[in-house]
């Protein structure tokens, strides 16, 4: 399957040091399969006036071989998942995490609920409305070297 990452430069090899703490998935590498979720993406960093690229990799891996955790919607389990990472705790030893981004609608909610504004039931009940753009988070290096092709680089 083909997925994409955003970057203000070329990434030909891939890693998970270089992320940032208090991601939605923790630490790792993030990607989608969505074309033009990765170029929305990828025009922040124009916005910035900075150079932004579009990276494109093919992925393929045996699940029963991985430790994959999956979130189909946004739901308890996808809310508790994502507090804990955004407070910087990795939560379980996943290979990769697939599930729903924040987008700025969804973000608005998150943080209303982190800031203690809504219950946890109210979020709940605003993201059930909210269809997942689906984002992959490649947590060991490991899967990074052995599931993960570079193809090429596009300049936005």
């Amino acid at each position: 399957m083909k997925l994409y990452h955003s970057s203000n430069v070329i990434v030909e090899l891939p890693d998970t040091k270089h992320s940032r703490l208090y991601l939605d998935f923790g630490r790792g590498f993030y990607l989608t399969s969505l074309h033009n979720q990765a170029v929305r993406y990828g025009l922040r960093f124009k916005r910035r006036g900075q150079q932004a690229w579009l990276n494109t990799y093919e992925f393929s891996c045996d699940d029963s071989l991985w430790n994959i955790k999956r979130f189909d919607s946004y739901d308890k389990q996808w809310l508790d998942f994502v507090a804990q990472c955004r407070e910087g705790k990795d939560v379980g030893d996943y290979d990769l995490v697939i599930g729903g981004i924040t987008n700025d609608r969804v973000i608005i909610t998150l943080d209303r609920y982190f800031m203690g504004e809504i219950t946890q039931e109210e979020a709940l009940g605003l993201l059930r409305f909210e269809k997942p753009n689906i984002q992959y988070c490649i947590r060991s290096e490991r899967m990074l070297r052995e599931c993960l092709t570079y193809i090429d680089s596009e300049q936005l």
